[in-house]
């Protein structure tokens, strides 16, 4: 891209260490948190099935990260999702939520157990209480890695998550994942959506610690 500066070898100086505050539109989303009222909406041999769930979240500020000159600030997740009363896990993911306040880019990885690494981005203003993110297969930047037999037949086409941070401040995502199921001709849209509740605050970056007092 035609805006990136020449050199892109020399870090940024005066960086603030405290990620906590920088955190622009994704200060909303540390800490750890749960969700009791989960909704996925999955492909099943008869056609859509519904399945609620329950979710723990974990999203934890990690110190700035340099590119040579781009500095991007970030939180660092595990998310585990059981059904109800169950104890098996229903869905794991763990992954990064970035944020490069230079660009008002926010970028969403994650990598699920079942073969598969998606990356997502998008705009948002740092005081943005609400976003969204877009991955798709074959983006340079943006896209979408699957393992042969998720290809093969779920083929994931494309990936949305919505954000919203809510004036209650739990906050909630709405996900939409298209694939492109064998056998079938029409794009199957698996939804999950949720909202979580704050359980726990976050623990400060490394590189933070100091500044907050003990206890």
């Amino acid at each position: 891209m035609s805006d990136f500066p020449q050199d892109i070898y020399t870090e940024p100086s005066g960086v603030d260490v405290d990620t906590l505050k920088n955190l622009g539109p994704l200060r909303g989303l540390a800490g750890i948190w749960q969700g009791i009222r989960g909704l996925d909406i999955k492909p099943k041999a008869d056609g859509p099935r519904k399945q609620a769930y329950v979710e723990r979240i974990e999203l934890q500020p990690i110190d700035p990260v340099t590119n040579g000159p781009q500095l991007l600030y970030g939180l660092r997740y595990h998310t585990h999702v059981t059904k109800p009363e169950q104890v098996k896990t229903y869905h794991d993911q763990v992954g990064y939520w970035l944020w490069e306040p230079a660009t008002g880019t926010v970028i969403h990885t994650l990598t699920i157990p079942r073969g598969q690494v998606v990356m997502a981005g998008g705009q948002a203003a740092a005081d943005a209480t609400r976003f969204e993110l877009v991955a798709t297969q074959g983006h340079a930047h943006y896209g979408i890695s699957s393992a042969p037999f998720l290809e093969h037949a779920f083929r994931t086409v494309e990936f949305r998550i919505e954000v919203t941070i809510n004036p209650d401040s739990t906050w909630s995502y709405d996900e939409d994942t298209v694939m492109a199921i064998r056998g079938q001709t029409e794009l199957f849209h698996h939804r999950d959506r949720n909202t979580l509740s704050k359980v726990a605050e976050p623990t400060p970056n490394p590189l933070a610690m100091g500044l907050y007092p003990a206890g």
